[in-house]
């Protein structure tokens, strides 16, 4: 969607100016903290980096920190605008490094012209720099500028612009050519524009297997020809060919790529007739490409075209190199960014855009579905798979080219890296690793569904468990081919009555089970053939391991006939629905109950906190109980607050192991100061299992914290039942219901 002049404007003024801010990250409450921080503590610090500059990724920033910098002679779309000019672009850069990369950034404009003026600024922060950022210089300082700085300097240094669109194009190019057929050492390559991208792109594709002698580069004078003297330069000269093409048309005819980082609409379609079967054609000129998408497609229906921009497909967008890049370059702590590691990401790229795309991805491009394919050959920019496929890649290259100073172990660095998602990824990869240790058998009830079948072959190539989905079998295969996914799971259709599998023994089972409830054999057997009768039953009888459904389906539709079924669990009364609470900072709460008991008793509540904390022990979370209520410790007579404290008796008295204490109020609970200085007497210091008096509270509570509060929320997670049998929310992502199988996997271990 296009923005206006005014609203940019508006954007960078509101509030506090810009679009960055430095915050601590160590405490500074107290003259204590002052002193450890600065006066006279960090002496030690100081003395100890002076012993062992190694120790400078340990207690400074330098390990995380990236400087960009510019004099601004090429700002993008704009040109030489001057140092100053360049702020807002630089700060933008900084933003994406930590939005996408968690990478903090000081932007660096400098007044420095010549590159020995420029190669002197850079070269002499390089005690601050985890690594440098070059952006923004033109062609060709900014070739001498980068040559030179990475021989002399020993933290890396990447000069985007250059290289950026190389390794993002270049994972472009790859899966184009493999889904054309079409060979890279074959192919012919039109380059228009002779700048520092161009030149760095085309020394790329080269590297991945472009011949040298195949490419034909095109500046504003026309075809880099063999012999040319006008308008030429030592990095021009290297895609000097023998040639008689001296215009872009002449380059094009034939031609099977035409990569333009050029200008606008130089490109016509006319040009773009005369390429080869199944074009690729890259138009990143910014803001307007050299040919623009509708113009390309029109002309030549069968080519694969991209553009720098966000409203067509294949998008060649920076931001998908330069953050994961750093982000591995600096946990290995490498020297430099080296072709291995360039290639690397390339290929990691390629590799990620052949994978199902996750539900926040299609939501946020308004999309319904998405996959690799002529118009999807590159991972979307917003994809935070990005940083788990990319960053491991290039930390693995410069260990084993050399250039790491840290050896890391990439199993346990991709964890590392899914936490910096957030602490909900965090939690969820210990289940994941509980349940690939030893994998269970999932009934999915509403296996028709798209997001239930990309969820049950995520689950299955994750070694999670072993999908079996629920549904008509054509219905099925067909949603799997529309898909265009690689899957052929286990189908089992109950409205197939009684020619599904084990159904007379179903309904012999439901029948005894039900005789005295009012259901008769002919109603069991109508019964059955209903996905949330059969999925339990699998599980009651061991045919399966565990069941999920509720995405198409009211709570109580799903929990009732599982409750008939499988009932709850031996020596417990009630089930009860908790939900995981992730809050901004990172702090994490378990919510009971949100979904089932209306009004529980005190030995309801005592139950649930029981119930609530043994969870809470599977995702590695050591337990600590309140029971909430409007009163504090006695504050306020009421049955309301008898029944609370009432509640964390019984739960002493049953499990003399659980930290417990209430009744207290919410806000007492969860602020660490009210206990520690109104009630030092609380047997719980920062409780983590919330127990609300009933189920009104806790619904209400998980949801304006989730919405107003913008905390992360996982579940409802079930508990207590008989059986393995977990429900879904409806409007569920992808990635929702592979964390529920994986809780139901957990769950069907323990049991």
């Amino acid at each position: 969607m296009p923005v206006t002049k005014q609203e940019v404007l508006d954007y960078h003024r509101a509030g506090r100016p810009g679009k960055i801010e430095v915050i601590a990250t160590k405490p500074t409450q107290t003259q204590r903290d002052l002193s450890l921080a600065y006066s006279p503590g960090v002496a030690e610090a100081t003395l100890e980096l002076e012993r062992d500059p190694e120790t400078a990724y340990e207690l400074t920033a330098k390990g995380n920190l990236v400087a960009v910098v510019s004099n601004g002679t090429a700002i993008l779309g704009l040109g030489d605008r001057g140092a100053l000019a360049s702020k807002p672009v630089m700060e933008g850069k900084g933003l994406l490094f930590k939005r996408f990369a968690d990478i903090d950034v000081f932007d660096i404009e400098i007044n420095a012209r010549t590159p020995a003026e420029i190669i002197a600024v850079v070269k002499a922060l390089e005690p601050t720099f985890g690594g440098i950022n070059l952006e923004d210089i033109k062609a060709p300082e900014c070739f001498e500028v980068e040559e030179t700085l990475k021989a002399q300097m020993n933290i890396p240094v990447f000069h985007d612009d250059q290289h950026g669109t190389a390794i993002i194009s270049g994972a472009g190019l790859l899966n184009a050519l493999e889904i054309t057929g079409k060979k890279i050492a074959q192919v012919r390559v039109v380059i228009n524009g002779a700048g520092a991208s161009a030149v760095a792109c085309g020394e790329f594709w080269i590297r991945l297997g472009v011949r040298r002698e195949n490419i034909l580069m095109v500046d504003t004078r026309g075809v880099i020809f063999n012999g040319r003297t006008e308008a030429m330069n030592p990095y021009k000269a290297r895609f000097a060919n023998d040639t008689h093409a001296r215009t872009l048309a002449d380059a094009v005819n034939g031609a099977d790529v035409f990569l333009g980082l050029s200008v606008a609409d130089v490109l016509t379609p006319e040009m773009v007739k005369t390429m080869a079967r199944q074009p690729l054609i890259f138009a990143l000129a910014n803001p307007d490409p050299e040919i623009k998408y509708d113009l390309a497609k029109a002309a030549r229906p069968d080519a694969i075209v991209g553009t720098g921009r966000s409203d067509y497909p294949n998008q060649i967008n920076n931001v998908l190199g330069f953050p994961f890049i750093f982000r591995g370059a600096l946990d290995v702590r490498a020297k430099a960014i080296n072709e291995e590691m360039k290639i690397a990401a390339a290929h990691a790229l390629a590799a990620l855009a052949k994978e199902d795309v996750p539900d926040a991805v299609l939501k946020a491009y308004g999309l319904e579905a998405l996959c690799f394919g002529p118009e999807y050959i590159v991972p979307k920019p917003v994809d935070p798979r990005v940083l788990l496929w990319e960053t491991p890649a290039v930390a693995r290259a410069a260990m084993e080219t050399g250039v790491a100073r840290k050896t890391i172990d990439l199993a346990k660095y991709r964890e590392q890296l899914e936490a910096r998602l957030g602490k909900g990824r965090e939690l969820m990869r210990i289940i994941i690793n509980k349940a690939k240790s030893n994998p269970k058998r999932i009934a999915f009830g509403e296996g028709e569904e798209p997001k239930v079948i990309r969820a049950a072959l995520q689950v299955q190539d994750e070694g999670i468990g072993l999908p079996i989905l629920l549904g008509r079998r054509e219905v099925i295969a067909q949603r799997i081919e529309e898909l265009a996914l690689n899957f052929q799971p286990t189908i089992i259709s109950p409205t197939d009555g009684p020619a599904a599998p084990n159904f007379a023994r179903y309904v012999e089972t439901y029948f005894a089970l039900r005789e005295r409830k009012g259901i008769t054999c002919d109603r069991a057997g109508r019964a059955l053939t209903g996905r949330n009768h059969y999925g339990p039953m699998m599980v009651y009888l061991g045919d399966a391991d565990a069941y999920l459904s509720g995405l198409n389906f009211n709570y109580p539709d799903v929990i009732r006939p599982a409750l008939q079924i499988v009932k709850t669990r031996a020596g417990v009364n009630k089930v009860a629905g908790m939900y995981i609470v992730i809050t901004k900072d990172q702090r994490v709460f378990f919510f009971t109950d949100a979904t089932v008991n209306i009004d529980p008793s005190a030995e309801d509540l005592a139950e649930i906190a029981i119930l609530a904390s043994d969870a809470a022990c599977n995702f590695d979370v050591d337990p600590r109980v309140a029971m909430l209520s409007f009163s504090n410790f006695g504050s306020t007579p009421h049955p309301f607050a008898d029944k609370a404290r009432r509640a964390a008796d019984l739960v002493r008295a049953r499990r003399p192991d659980l930290p417990v204490d209430g009744e207290m109020q919410a806000d007492t609970a969860v602020v660490t100061r009210i206990l520690e200085e109104r009630y030092p007497f609380a047997r719980v210091r920062e409780p983590n299992v919330l127990v609300f008096p009933n189920l009104e509270a806790a619904n209400v509570a998980y949801k304006l914290v989730h919405r107003l509060g913008d905390a992360e929320t996982i579940g409802p997670i079930l508990l207590g039942m008989g059986k393995p049998i977990h429900v879904l929310q409806q409007g569920d992502e992808v990635k929702d219901i592979v964390n529920m199988a994986a809780i139901a996997v957990v769950d069907a271990q323990r049991q």
